[in-house]
């Protein structure tokens, strides 16, 4: 869902010549990668249904248990959670438990101007946590975002918070999954230094 090929291209820009970014939905394709990266645009119920359609769930599922690095970018991350209250609500893959829930409408920030829904622009985030995929990363630097939906994750489970009118999960993990609201591959320097993690991840936290 989305531009596919440009998240393709960034982690073309930062992976060594030995590596090769595929695009694919071919099942057997992503049982032999190394690692994978599950990005999504759009409403999670149109989300969610190619990911069911497609057997994703299941991809997804078995690179998990296999203990390959995966990462998810922007619905993608959405898709991870237990449950979304997009679309009069939809369950999700479930790997987080909490819900995903839209930004309250009239909110105003500190100066007292209105805060737009989407949360659409660049944003801090503040690390909660050490992580292979943050190394070079600073507590508040900044990440492009595009999102009218969040995850409200438990804090265990939650690597980075954000805050648009109330605190949010930018970026979440456990074992080897990583996940992230915003778009890295719009967010340089921040967001290529972690795909530019990613292509080297383990996934070992």
């Amino acid at each position: 869902m989305g531009n596919l090929h440009s998240v393709a291209k960034a982690l073309e820009h930062v992976a060594p010549d030995s590596v090769h970014i595929e695009v694919t939905d071919n099942p057997e394709r992503i049982r032999a990668a190394d690692r994978i990266l599950l990005p999504g645009v759009g409403a999670i119920r149109d989300c969610m249904g190619e990911i069911r359609r497609q057997g994703v769930d299941q991809l997804v599922r078995e690179a998990v248990d296999a203990g390959k690095p995966l990462l998810g970018v922007c619905v993608g991350m959405q898709a991870l959670m237990a449950h979304s209250l997009e679309n009069d609500g939809i369950d999700c893959l479930n790997y987080f438990d909490g819900e995903v829930r839209r930004f309250k409408d009239g909110q105003t920030d500190e100066h007292g101007l209105p805060m737009k829904v989407p949360h659409m622009g660049w944003n801090n985030v503040e690390l909660k946590i050490d992580h292979p995929l943050l190394a070079g990363i600073q507590s508040g630097d900044r990440f492009y975002f595009v999102h009218s939906y969040a995850a409200d994750a438990h804090p265990e489970y939650t690597a980075a918070t954000c805050n648009y009118g109330t605190t949010f999960a930018a970026m979440i993990y456990r074992d080897n999954i990583f996940a992230t609201q915003f778009h890295p591959e719009k967010s340089f320097p921040a967001g290529i230094k972690l795909l530019d993690n990613f292509v080297r991840w383990n996934g070992k936290p």
